[in-house]
């Protein structure tokens, strides 16, 4: 059989093993285990998965993925979360929709420590739902600004899956959070503009709060401050050279235990369970890489990416229309898998397709870079994306009061943001690049 076709057929397979619920990594290694089979036979599969988990998970830039999990979930337990809220409320609050846009900035602002979108859904509806509720807030735009908002916890770097898409595409880890600041600046003040618009077209939905004094406001502002040094610390060394992304996210994590431990909103017992949990995340994360790894071998013995990514260019299709398939292609799959699969699963068979293909004179770095930071502004739009977005179903959780349809119809605006900055995303690369090449 024609080794393309069996990549093909191999590539549906796992779809289809995806659509029965197994889980990812799993997935990934029984399909790619069969079609290696397929190709190679027995001994050449044996032999690979030999050598291969070591090879991979010896890779240096793959241990900033712990660390910055547990930096996520040192932040979580230590109040951070509460303290950013409260104080950015203090200052928009007494705007309509202020909390809305106050939960969109301190959802930004813990998103810089934690690099996880479903932590900073989870742990800033905790912190915001309440008081959201409080002020009489529509549901809708309550639970959806909550939703959106933690979407930012994985474009706002450092970011887990930036970092495994660096490794998978080969490209420098600190040149790819650099791309992605502007851009996650760039989301956080197009879902604050949405709220605005949205409390203007439906005057009642989000009232304004009392204005605080202040004084008070100071205070507040007292509390917060270490956040911001901690941020400067991380990324700024990195950005700087003076840190790598692993020592940079080491700093981090000592850094956010020091202030929890100071401000006495940590202990032994939360220390312990924030080490629990970040080994349990960071299991399931390597055995969907391990995963990914033996399928994308086999995909590289059928050159059915290469295959695809040569049709493609001799095809006479215009590159826009290429990427924007691809675009439409992630946003179908975001209704039906995470994020990190997402990036596992398509990288192998898109990246080739791109680095092919004339996109506004780019060099083949500079598209793989680009390329990067667009596909995961794509496939954080799938966590609020109905049916599935699991953000929605985070929040609707926490607000059992409220139903999905109304959660759902609060997401409309912040796609509609989403929307408009991938367009210029996409139209516009130096948005993504400026920073890189000035830093370099």
């Amino acid at each position: 059989m024609d080794p393309m076709l069996i990549g093909l057929a191999i590539g549906a397979f796992t779809i289809f093993l995806l659509v029965l619920r197994i889980h990812i990594g799993v997935a990934m290694l029984i399909a790619g285990g069969i079609g290696y089979v397929l190709i190679s036979g027995w001994l050449p599969l044996l032999n690979y998965l030999k050598a291969m988990p070591f090879a991979r998970f010896s890779v240096y830039d793959l241990s900033v993925v712990p660390l910055f999990l547990l930096m996520g979930n040192l932040a979580s337990r230590g109040g951070l979360s509460q303290r950013l809220f409260q104080s950015t409320n203090a200052f928009l609050g007494h705007y309509r929709g202020g909390a809305a846009i106050s939960a969109i900035g301190a959802c930004a602002g813990f998103g810089a420590i934690c690099g996880s979108s479903l932590a900073t859904a989870a742990t800033m509806g905790q912190v915001a739902l309440p008081e959201l509720k409080r002020a009489k807030y529509s549901d809708a735009l309550a639970t959806g600004s909550l939703a959106a908002g933690g979407t930012l916890g994985i474009l706002i770097p450092p970011s887990v899956i930036l970092v495994i898409y660096a490794v998978l595409a080969e490209q420098n880890v600190s040149a790819m959070f650099m791309a992605a600041l502007i851009p996650g600046i760039i989301a956080m003040v197009g879902y604050m503009i949405a709220v605005a618009v949205y409390v203007h077209l439906v005057p009642n939905s989000g009232p304004a709060m009392p204005r605080v004094n202040w004084p008070d406001r100071i205070k507040l502002l007292k509390g917060v401050w270490p956040v911001l040094a901690i941020f400067i610390m991380v990324i700024g060394g990195i950005y700087a050279g003076v840190f790598t992304p692993t020592e940079a996210a080491a700093v981090g994590v000592v850094s956010v235990a020091l202030l929890a431990f100071i401000t006495r909103e940590l202990n032994l017992a939360g220390l312990i369970q924030a080490i629990m949990d970040t080994t349990t995340s960071t299991g399931m994360i390597f055995l969907i890489i391990l995963g990914a790894d033996l399928l994308n071998a086999f995909f590289a013995l059928s050159q059915m990416p290469t295959g695809i990514a040569q049709w493609v260019v001799s095809s006479g299709m215009a590159p826009l229309a290429v990427l924007f398939m691809i675009i439409l292609i992630y946003l179908l799959l975001g209704c039906i898998m995470d994020s990190l699969s997402m990036i596992l699963l398509t990288i192998p068979v898109f990246l080739p397709i791109i680095i092919g293909m004339d996109f506004w004179g780019l060099n083949p770095t500079d598209k793989a870079i680009w390329f990067g930071i667009l596909a995961l502004m794509v496939v954080e739009i799938g966590l609020i994306t109905p049916p599935v977005g699991m953000n929605i179903f985070v929040i609707n959780s926490l607000a059992k009061d409220v139903s999905m349809k109304e959660s759902y119809k609060g997401v409309l605006p912040f796609l509609c943001s989403d929307l408009v900055r991938i367009l210029l995303l996409a139209f516009v690369p130096s948005i993504t690049l400026w920073l890189v090449h000035s830093l370099s």
